[in-house]
């Protein structure tokens, strides 16, 4: 037996469309893509930071997730 969300989960793929994205689109992702590339390669300090706090994010979003996941496990499955 499914439990309701998994149900609900599995529905909406079945009902998701694929768009088309637009040529400016595209060239937005692929500046934004190969900007980071370049930086990474010269070494650049900001991509270094950009990096640090990225990585800093994460941490502290798990530990979050750690301190306040049992207390919403029950809202989530709702």
């Amino acid at each position: 037996m499914i439990d309701p969300i998994t149900k609900h989960i599995l529905d909406e793929i079945k009902t998701t469309n694929t768009t088309t994205i637009d040529k400016s689109t595209k060239i937005k992702r692929a500046v934004g893509q190969l900007s980071s590339i370049e930086a990474r390669k010269r070494n650049d300090p900001l991509y270094n930071r950009m990096i640090k706090y990225r990585d800093l994010y994460f941490k502290y979003r798990d530990e979050l997730h750690k301190r306040y996941g049992p207390r919403v496990v029950n809202k989530a499955k709702r």
